[in-house]
């Protein structure tokens, strides 16, 4: 344990660190804020002083020493002070029927999809600042549907006004031909709204997601078209939008098979993935996502962008609307496996600190439960959190939580099998049985501790971003470099195979998706594809089948998406832009996929995530080249 100097010495240096930008690891923490900027600095002098406050005076010692010794990790430590909770599913339907207000003025239901889609964007803005994860919206196309038709009516109402010779019919053709026009502008203007409007002082482009795919309707399905479009169409000057992140449903029955109704979306879904990484694909007839469906849009899971999945629930409906995670802490299972001889021995070990996460856990949510409504009045005020509504504004937050998340996360399993097998989940099947009875024991502690503290205690595969290259680090100081556990910058995330591994794209998806529903409260695996997809969009549908055939939950397709910014090319970029033959690498952007999301410029990537990329691998269809 840190002396109380030493820890005030460490806080200094952090904001030395910040003051000079020496060092890059901490001030890009977050590939998504410019530490280096005004803002960036500012927020980062507050994360640092919050982050020492916590340490101080709101863990446990014991807690406190595990953190210390680089076995657990609380996520979002800085926030912890604050009492915000990580995510939460936003009812945009509900919202814009009754209208809400920002603190500054209230804001009425919208008459046509231009206005609900400005509004769209102003509650994501507003909500942000009331949490420190991401914001999603897990019906856009059902949301949205009246507005749309709002708009037909306004058109026909004007087109009927005329004195024209065009029969009702011919008016309503060219009503629903303007709407469209409309739709996709209104689309446009939210996807330039995600990327360029800021919270948190300034800081920050919020984390924001939608999640669409299943209505049927006309006015859902020109939604979803043109949502697609825009994104397929890039910003101003053809750059990939990072936001909002993009999660198209799939459902047997509406968008599967050619012969269903939405199946011409699944195909420009496809088509758009395939230029801009978005939109991610979610899989609502999985074994374990299928028993909460009823047919209703409410009943349909909805992932956040980066992973995170409620559905579950103790107290109440179990749907993932006006939910989201209260906090997460995740393990080091390689540092585990280090210190142990013996495969009994880790599992005691694992059991420890699990229990010590679920403490630290149990501890933060009492503090949030007793932080009253009026401190989050977007949230609670506005009833975006489910049950808000029946509370006061000086209530504490006790009842309206427990509709919430609890996750125990973990990170590095294929390194932790190496030091207890000598072989990851990937290369032996002797490993991958440790490996899924590693993460099996995992998910029935946490569902012991639900039933235990009556809470929604759930199991994530962690969408580790700086903890990945920390936890590392830390044990490299201690252990040395381990030939292939500890002598990399990073730790594998959750339970993937490791980027560097060579492996069919279809044996990853086997492998890789008996653990998605193990891990109840996220998970997401991704294929790398090699080249230009955009030509073969009939390969990207085999690998979305493949995905759906063995239980996945939630994936996504990487392959390399780069833009030259002398002359806008947005595709491949080697060493030289083919179009104007720039060769100059900083005027070029290399967009990637990090924890589930994009990033404009790999320029604000930490290092450990760096070396991680440039070690990925593509994944072959075929059994060629996949000797390591």
């Amino acid at each position: 344990m840190h002396t109380h100097i030493e820890t005030e010495d460490m806080l200094l240096q952090s904001l030395d660190d910040i003051v000079y930008a020496s060092n890059q690891d901490l001030i890009q923490e977050n590939a998504n804020v410019d530490g280096q900027s005004p803002m960036g600095q500012m927020s980062k002098f507050g994360s640092e002083a919050a982050k020492h406050y916590a340490k101080q005076k709101m863990l446990s010692t014991d807690v406190s020493q595990a953190i210390a010794d680089n076995f657990i990790h609380p996520h979002d430590l800085d926030f912890m002070p604050t009492g915000t909770t990580t995510c939460c599913q936003i009812p945009l339907g509900k919202i814009l029927k009754d209208g809400f207000n920002t603190g500054h003025g209230y804001m009425r239901e919208p008459n046509d999809i231009g206005s609900a889609m400005a509004l769209a964007s102003i509650i994501f803005q507003s909500n942000q600042n009331m949490q420190h994860g991401g914001q999603s919206y897990p019906m856009f196309d059902f949301d949205l549907a009246p507005y749309v038709y709002k708009t037909f009516l306004k058109h026909k109402k004007r087109l009927t006004n005329y004195v024209t010779r065009y029969t009702s019919i011919e008016i309503a053709t060219i009503a629903w031909h303007e709407t469209d026009r409309d739709v996709y502008q209104a689309c446009e203007a939210f996807v330039h709204n995600c990327n360029s409007m800021h919270s948190r002082g300034g800081g920050q482009v919020p984390f924001v997601s939608i999640n669409y795919g299943t209505d049927t309707s006309m006015e859902g399905r020109l939604v979803m078209k043109n949502i697609l479009l825009a994104t397929k169409a890039g910003l101003g000057n053809g750059e990939t939008p990072i936001f909002p992140i993009q999660i198209f449903k799939m459902k047997k029955g509406v968008n599967f098979e050619p012969d269903e109704p939405n199946y011409d979306l699944y195909q420009l879904a496809l088509e758009t993935t395939a230029k801009r990484l978005f939109p991610n694909f979610s899989f609502i007839d999985s074994t374990f996502n299928y028993p909460y469906y009823d047919g209703s849009p409410e009943s349909e899971v909805a992932y956040m962008g980066c992973r995170t999945r409620v559905m579950a629930n103790r107290h109440g409906d179990e749907t993932g609307v006006q939910r989201g995670n209260l906090s997460f802490t995740s393990l080091n299972l390689v540092k585990m496996a280090l210190l142990t001889t013996s495969e009994t021995a880790f599992f005691e070990k694992l059991d420890h600190y699990m229990t010590l996460a679920i403490k630290q856990l149990l501890e933060r949510y009492q503090f949030q439960a007793k932080k009253q409504a009026q401190h989050f009045s977007f949230l609670y005020g506005q009833q975006v959190w489910k049950d808000s509504d029946q509370l006061e504004a000086s209530d504490q937050l006790t009842d309206v939580l427990k509709h919430g998340t609890l996750s125990i996360g973990f990170i590095g399993l294929a390194e932790a099998l190496v030091a207890l097998t000598g072989e990851h989940h990937g290369e032996s099947d002797e490993a991958y049985q440790l490996g899924y009875r590693i993460v099996e024991h995992m998910r029935m502690f946490v569902d012991l501790a639900a039933e235990r503290y009556d809470l929604n205690f759930s199991l994530i595969a962690t969408p580790a971003e700086g903890l990945s290259g920390k936890f590392t680090k830390n044990d490299q100081a201690v252990f040395g470099k381990i030939p292939r556990v500890t002598d990399r910058n990073y730790y594998t995330n959750s339970y993937h195979v490791p980027v560097y591994y060579k492996i069919r794209a279809f044996d990853k998806i086997k492998k890789e998706g008996a653990f998605h529903k193990l891990c109840n409260g996220g998970h997401i695996s991704y294929i790398e594809c090699d080249g230009d997809v955009s030509k073969n969009t009939k390969a990207l549908d085999t690998l979305i089948k493949t995905m759906s055939m063995n239980d996945f939950g939630y994936g996504s397709i990487n392959h390399p998406v780069d833009r030259c910014t002398c002359c806008g090319y947005t595709g491949i970029i080697d060493n030289e832009c083919p179009k104007c033959h720039n060769n100059d690498q900083e005027k070029v952007e290399r967009i990637r996929r990090i924890t589930g999301y994009l990033v404009g410029d790999m320029k604000k990537w930490n290092s450990a995530k760096r070396a991680e990329e440039s070690q990925r691998v593509k994944h072959q269809t075929s059994s060629k080249d996949t000797k390591q």
